[in-house]
């Protein structure tokens, strides 16, 4: 992987960073990326949706008329799914949605994720990602500096209340650690805006 120059806060080019191949430069599986990103969707499911049954749903039962004479359809309760008011057929029901992958799919995921961002051009390494204060103004004029775009994932090494504070309220911004970074966030941001030190700590995880 050709190096790749590292900016500061203002935007201004201060170094270079030689990226690793095995994460920022690797084949990009697509294959793969579906697999771990519906998983991960399917497991922010909370799985609580829930219908009534015909034997769920209070009142009917008394038969509505005699079985015979009456021209009417026999019904034996007015609780029956054709009936309004009455039970769901066949309706959903509490139940998990829970997707387990195995390590070796999750690495391949998100080196493949690392990639694809690296490949097109919507990786940004930023020296150092920091605020004094809790201003939101100051994320704002970092991020249209560097040249970011409208959704953009920030990387920082360790957690940072000040930076992900200051960044809560900008529209289309997140923000993240290494630890807890996921395949979904990278693909779903315009611009992958990473610390040089949480490229750094990717790359000694993944790099092995």
């Amino acid at each position: 992987m050709p190096n790749m120059k590292v900016v500061d806060m203002a935007g201004k080019e201060v170094g270079e960073i030689t990226l690793s191949d095995k994460v920022f430069d690797a084949e990009v599986n697509e294959a793969v990326l579906h697999t771990v990103v519906r998983a991960y969707l399917l497991n922010q499911r909370q799985g609580t949706q829930s219908t009534l049954t015909r034997t769920e749903v209070s009142g009917g039962g008394k038969k509505p008329w005699n079985q015979k004479g009456t021209g009417h359809a026999r019904q034996g309760s007015t609780r029956a799914p054709q009936w309004t008011h009455g039970g769901v057929a066949l309706g959903p029901k509490p139940r998990s949605y829970r997707v387990t992958l195995n390590k070796k799919v999750k690495k391949a995921a998100i080196i493949s994720a690392f990639s694809a961002k690296a490949k097109s051009g919507e990786l940004i390494v930023v020296d150092t990602i920091k605020a004094d204060a809790y201003k939101t103004k100051a994320m704002v004029g970092m991020l249209s500096a560097v040249g970011a775009g409208k959704k953009s994932l920030i990387v920082l090494p360790a957690v940072d209340s000040m930076v992900i504070k200051s960044c809560d309220n900008i529209p289309g911004v997140k923000t993240t650690v290494t630890c807890a970074i996921n395949v979904y966030d990278i693909l779903n941001c315009d611009s992958l805006v990473m610390a040089k030190e949480a490229v750094e700590k990717i790359e000694e995880v993944y790099a092995k």
